[in-house]
């Protein structure tokens, strides 16, 4: 029998079938990681979910409410690469629950600002304890995969997306009727995700440098050039804008959309939006996986452009199938992201964090800028005007094929024999 210290040092060979990896899959710290971004997600998208009750309370119009929206995912966009790159040279395994302390102090004062102006400073919070979440989950997720890589950052965004999906329910049950106020009670779900967090930080200080050579990549059997490096990038960064420009304008303006073309109440905008959110989680939970098995650019190329015709047919629709539409989008527009972020992983070898903050830094710059430009739009040529242009986005899947090929020909040829 192996000892321990035998298994740390084994190199992996991520060709090599599943008995042959040094490290079995740690599933209870992914399920750990993966809760606690339900709660990080869950409290995020309270955010977006109390917009009405916010536009109420003072008074914003669309551009305010974009505005919003753009202070909370650029401050996680600017700060997330850079918390990566720190991290990538030394570690800091108990940065976790501080980033949680810096949401919790954003939802306390979300729930109390007086002002416009401290509304934003709350977003920004908000955003600043994501921008330490995500880089430092995305590297344990990675570091717990045992060589399952697409599996472990499935399980990790499922969580998220469906704290994102529970948000806006919580919003429409505990915090329409009794008030913004309300929100601080969401405290107690940040201070149990700092518990939870404190304990993923004790196994990732203790396995960081055996796993993470454990499971260090050799060079791509198939070498690419810094220029190709760089055009593979620029590839996965338009096909990113591409997804969350359309994400964010179901997650930020799909409740007004609902209300002023059907008349429907909040509480049941709410619902449809927790609906979308919900078909979100299980797309993230499916993309993974498959691209482990059949290969991610496959995948990617499926996800966007595959949503196309869905986003085409969504402004001609009545209320039933609107619904409808949005699940199907929802489910296949989201499995992209996991394929997109191994990808890049394996892209850039050993700059994990870096590679995760970028892409998820990105991933919500594009979506505040995404919020804050669709909402000039709407106040200017109105809300339908919205999904008439969102419509086109997922086309520009089509430049999926410019993607290389990561795996070698004799492991492409090995997985359509499967």
């Amino acid at each position: 029998m192996q000892t321990r210290s035998e298994t740390l040092a084994m190199p992996a060979i991520p060709l090599a079938p599943a008995q042959d990896r040094p490290a079995g899959t740690e599933f209870g710290i992914l399920g750990a990681i993966s809760f606690s971004h339900l709660l990080n997600d869950m409290i995020q998208s309270l955010l977006l979910a109390i917009y009405p009750l916010l536009t109420k309370d003072f008074r914003l119009d669309l551009g305010q409410v974009g505005l919003i929206t753009l202070a909370y995912q650029l401050t996680a966009s600017l700060l997330q690469p850079l918390v990566g790159m720190v991290t990538d040279r030394r570690p800091m395994p108990y940065s976790l629950p501080i980033g949680m302390a810096c949401t919790l102090c954003g939802l306390l004062l979300l729930a109390t600002a007086p002002n416009f102006p401290l509304l934003l400073l709350a977003a920004s919070l908000v955003g600043t304890g994501s921008s330490v979440f995500h880089p430092e989950s995305s590297r344990v997720a990675r570091l717990a995969s045992g060589g399952r890589h697409g599996l472990a950052q499935s399980v990790f965004q499922v969580g998220g997306n469906a704290g994102a999906a529970l948000g806006p329910l919580l919003a429409a049950w505990l915090i329409e009727p009794r008030g913004r106020a309300s929100v601080a009670w969401f405290s107690l779900a940040a201070l149990l995700a700092m518990l939870v967090l404190s304990q993923v930080s004790r196994w990732y200080a203790v396995h960081r440098h055996g796993r993470g050579k454990a499971q260090a990549r050799p060079a791509l059997a198939l070498t690419l050039t810094r220029g190709q490096v760089a055009g593979a990038l620029a590839v996965l960064g338009l096909l990113v804008f591409s997804k969350y420009f359309y994400l964010a304008s179901i997650s930020s303006y799909y409740m007004f959309y609902l209300r002023y073309k059907f008349g429907i109440s909040v509480p049941n905008a709410q619902v449809h939006l927790s609906l979308f959110l919900a078909a979100v989680a299980v797309g993230a939970l499916v993309g993974g996986p498959v691209g482990d098995r059949i290969g991610r650019k496959y995948v990617i190329w499926a996800s966007i452009l595959g949503v196309a015709p869905f986003t085409l047919l969504l402004p001609h629709a009545n209320l039933f199938w609107t619904g409808v539409l949005t699940v199907l989008i929802g489910l296949i527009l989201a499995s992209a992201f996991s394929a997109i972020l191994v990808y890049a992983q394996e892209l850039i070898p050993g700059r994990v964090g870096m590679v995760s903050g970028l892409f998820f830094g990105f991933a919500f710059g594009m979506g505040g800028v995404g919020a804050w430009v669709l909402g000039r739009v709407a106040v200017a040529h109105g809300i339908e005007v919205v999904y008439q242009l969102c419509a086109y986005l997922p086309l520009i899947g089509m430049v999926t094929v410019l993607l290389p090929n990561l795996e070698p020909p004799s492991k492409r040829v090995a997985k359509a024999a499967a």
